[in-house]
């Protein structure tokens, strides 16, 4: 078990992660402290890194189940949602961690780009809905992130197996494997 932690610039946040690897899968358990609200999460993903389900829950009693089948079939509270047909990876708003899926199952080259869409989970509702991305890989250690409804882009700095290591004005890791 490996231990994360990042600090919310923005939101002024503390997020702790212990991601294991349990049947061939990942699994993910992480506490963020937004101050008032604390948000918790479980997420399992296959052995390359690609989603498969997660349970999102609140201090305040919002609550999510989101998974993705291996035909590519998303549900969310058990219900089908068709919007996210193509979306392969998960974007949680209050955590750097969901960027770690589309770069280590991506494994771009240098100067090599991809388009993907995730399924986003909006805090604090925890609405979940389609959204266009794309990953630039710039250097080694480097990833541009831009947001393809908006006009948001960060350049991503990362970990050799990576990790969030800076996300300007968002994130930044306390503590983890280096």
């Amino acid at each position: 078990m490996t231990t994360y932690v990042w600090r919310g610039l923005e939101a002024d946040s503390v997020e702790h992660l212990d991601l294991g690897i349990r049947d061939d899968r990942l699994r993910a358990r992480s506490v963020v402290d937004l101050g008032p609200e604390r948000v918790e999460y479980a997420m399992d993903l296959g052995a390359d890194w690609t989603f498969r389900a997660l349970r999102v829950w609140s201090s305040a009693g919002n609550e999510v189940d989101v998974s993705r089948d291996a035909d590519g079939a998303w549900r969310v509270d058990g219900e089908a949602l068709p919007a996210l047909a193509g979306a392969v990876d998960v974007d949680l708003a209050f955590s750097p961690f969901t960027n770690t899926l589309p770069i280590r199952r991506l494994d771009l080259a240098v100067g090599a780009s991809a388009e993907i869409v995730a399924a986003y989970v909006a805090a604090p509702s925890l609405d979940v809905g389609p959204d266009p991305q794309r990953y630039t890989r710039l250097a080694a250690d480097r990833y541009l992130y831009e947001s393809l409804d908006g006009d948001f882009r960060r350049e991503i700095t990362v970990d050799d197996d990576g990790f969030v290591v800076d996300y300007p004005g968002l994130f930044a890791r306390v503590s983890g494997r280096e």
